[in-house]
């Protein structure tokens, strides 16, 4: 078998995809190191470009950079509807693996998609207008073709392929759920200027809606008052994934006294220094309102910091029982599971402990095999 490898759009830190591209980078070299030790010894072909070679052309592939420019929206949209076919034909392929969850419109093979998540769809129910509406719909209907089409599909949790069973009712047969594996992460004792004095909680969300960065702030201010009422002094909070409160719709929402206590930063080009600053978090706050997996708790997970997360979507079978779930619309609900925990050292020990066997669950040893499976029916 000849299985190759779709990933010329792939393109680190462009796009909304760096999830997909850790997944693929991750899943091509567990995928080539596994395979020197299997049976039958399948020959691996990567299509790439000229910006992620060095992360995609590893011992085991054969790689192959594609002529075009795959930050042009013309160029990738040529080519994963057109283009990638005679590629894969070209480079002999058997099985064709596309990591991003979108197949072209004409092969007749046998390919395998990746769907990560719906959230086209959920921006479509419940915040119309905040993605460009012509190419969210193209995108749905990509997503859709790609599901009812594909010769397998592989998701990432069982509720992804919940959800993809109401808009492809018939996919269940063809699909198998396999969690993301995660990858042991480094930490180290990095200075940050974005390191407060003192305890702190730490947030990740982003500009857009789903990732609930208001819901984060209307948090902060609640359990602010009510600490500032009780005579004690607040917990601050840093803020990843936005410039400041006032760069999201709504952001106002805290006060003067509050505002003093948080800090903002869109982007940590460093992972040490980021990973430095969540491993000194007194807990990490997650509070998006859907996910296909969720990464960020069980970085924290593993850096021993305890997590209070989103009870929706896919969190919860992620996290389990390693962490506090709440509803995010619930702000007192919110305010109580973080005082609690900043107030009960016996639970955060608790969480911590239960955080580190949480990770277990998603070694790359067990994903790969699973993979394999899938790759080779």
């Amino acid at each position: 078998m000849r299985l190759v490898i779709d990933c010329f759009k792939l393109v680190k830190g462009q796009g909304k995809s760096i999830g997909i591209y850790n997944l693929a980078k991750n899943l091509t070299r567990h995928l080539a190191e596994t395979n020197q030790n299997r049976e039958h010894c399948e020959e691996i072909v990567v299509l790439g470009n000229e910006y992620n070679r060095k992360d995609f052309e590893v011992p085991g592939v054969r790689f192959i950079q594609v002529k075009g420019n795959p930050l042009s929206r013309l160029s990738y949209t040529l080519w994963e509807l057109f283009g990638v076919v005679s590629a894969v034909k070209k480079a002999g392929g058997d099985r064709v693996l596309f990591p991003r969850g979108y197949r072209p419109l004409f092969y007749r093979g046998k390919d395998i998609v990746i769907i990560h998540d719906l959230i086209p769809f959920f921006y479509d129910r419940h915040f119309p207008g905040v993605l460009n509406r012509v190419e969210n719909a193209y995108i749905m209907n990509r997503l859709k073709a790609s599901i009812r089409h594909a010769y397998r599909v592989v998701t990432i949790s069982e509720y992804s392929m919940k959800e993809m069973e109401e808009i492809c009712p018939d996919c269940g047969k063809r699909t198998r759920v396999i969690y993301n594996g995660i990858n042991p992460v480094p930490c180290s004792e990095v200075p940050s200027s974005l390191k407060p004095e003192g305890p702190y909680l730490y947030a990740g969300v982003s500009t857009l809606p789903h990732k609930n960065a208001l819901g984060v702030l209307k948090t902060y201010e609640a359990y602010f008052k009510a600490e500032i009422r009780e005579g004690k002094n607040p917990a601050r909070l840093v803020i990843i994934g936005i410039d400041s409160p006032e760069s999201i719709p709504g952001g106002e929402v805290l006060s003067p006294q509050a505002a003093e206590y948080v800090t903002c930063c869109r982007y940590i080009e460093s992972g040490e220094e980021m990973h430095s600053l969540l491993a000194g978090a007194s807990a990490f706050l997650f509070l998006s309102l859907i996910e296909g997996f969720g990464f960020p708790p069980l970085e924290a997970m593993q850096l021993g910091v305890p997590v209070i997360c989103s009870n929706r979507s896919s969190l919860p079978e992620v996290i389990g029982d390693a962490g506090l779930l709440t509803d995010p619309d619930d702000i007192d609900g919110t305010v109580s599971c973080i005082r609690r925990l900043l107030g009960d050292e016996a639970l955060r020990k608790e969480l911590i402990e239960k955080g580190y066997e949480n990770v277990k669950r998603f070694d790359w040893d067990s994903r790969i095999e699973r993979y394999w499976e899938v790759l080779t029916q």
